[in-house]
């Protein structure tokens, strides 16, 4: 079964019809399409950035009905496949993202994805791995809900992880369970600092298989070794009580040894940081103080 990116919705909502209905172990294809809903297209500028319609963005392609899925079930998703197209959008959104005051105003940048890289800038290559930003399924609670929040039912995680080789296992809230997924990434590190990683259009072929009574509390990811980084990093650190702000000083002091070490302008290291750096809890016992670091590969910095 193939479904098409034209089947897709912008809200959590569990009187959605079911676009397509799966017996446990069936194996789909389905298309997704990029994080702005189409609104940003590959000769898009920071105009369109400031004019995006939050109520677009992040459609999902679904949702799909798994037969004989009920609350209290588990849905275990098999991400076999991922192909993805062969460009992407980076932005700063004003007001989202971790560095939102740092960085106030529109900024875009497009990159071509061919040969297994992204390149944001002239040069500057970062390499596809890709991910699955937003899947989730239906919550129980009636009505319209914002697809941009992560819930215990998943939605817009963005773990990166969540690519080929994995293995994700969802609770099911409602009969049929009602899985959807989009928001595609070619490219994101551990905390999508900015908001945005390499934002993509893609093929997921995946199996959607069933454990009957066997719901996780929340959402659980068994990752593949494609998906994990192994190359020398530089490390940046905020130390201090709150993680919220030790999140923040390690991804400040990231993108200013990043300009400090290639003459990128800020905001641009500050969207590198965002699709292809790692945040880490590096230590969280020592009172009264915590260590979040933030990890690049030394081989992105040339």
């Amino acid at each position: 079964m193939h479904i098409r990116r034209t089947s897709a919705h912008n809200a959590w909502d569990n009187a959605i019809p079911p676009v397509a209905a799966l017996v446990p172990e069936a194996e789909i294809t389905v298309d997704t399409g990029d994080a702005s809903g189409g609104q940003l297209g590959p000769s898009a500028g920071t105009a369109e950035v400031a004019a995006l319609d939050f109520a677009r963005v992040n459609p999902v392609t679904g949702p799909f009905l798994v037969e004989d899925a009920r609350p209290g079930d588990a849905l275990v998703i098999d991400i076999l496949d991922m192909t993805v197209g062969d460009w992407g959008w980076t932005a700063c959104i004003p007001g989202f993202g971790l560095l939102a005051d740092d960085f106030p105003d529109p900024h875009l940048r497009i990159s071509k994805i061919a040969d297994g890289w992204a390149e944001p800038l002239p040069g500057l290559r970062v390499p596809v791995v890709p991910m699955i930003g937003t899947i989730g399924v239906a919550p129980p609670e009636p009505g319209a809900h914002s697809i941009v929040p992560p819930r215990r039912w998943g939605g817009n995680m963005d773990i990166r992880h969540i690519g080929p080789g994995a293995r994700l296992v969802l609770p099911v809230g409602v009969d049929g369970a009602l899985l959807s997924l989009g928001d595609a990434h070619a490219a994101m590190g551990d905390g999508e600092v900015c908001g945005t990683g390499v934002e993509t259009e893609a093929s997921v072929r995946l199996r959607v298989g069933l454990r009957r009574g066997a719901a996780p509390a929340t959402p659980v990811v068994e990752t593949d070794p494609r998906t994990h980084r192994s190359g020398p990093a530089l490390a940046t650190t905020g130390i201090g009580p709150d993680l919220m702000r030790a999140a923040k000083d390690a991804t400040r002091n990231l993108v200013d040894e990043v300009v400090a070490r290639t003459g990128l302008a800020p905001v641009d290291a500050y969207l590198l940081a965002s699709i292809a750096a790692d945040l880490k809890i590096s230590e969280i016992v020592d009172v009264p103080n915590w260590i979040v670091s933030a990890h690049l590969e030394l081989s992105l910095l040339g």
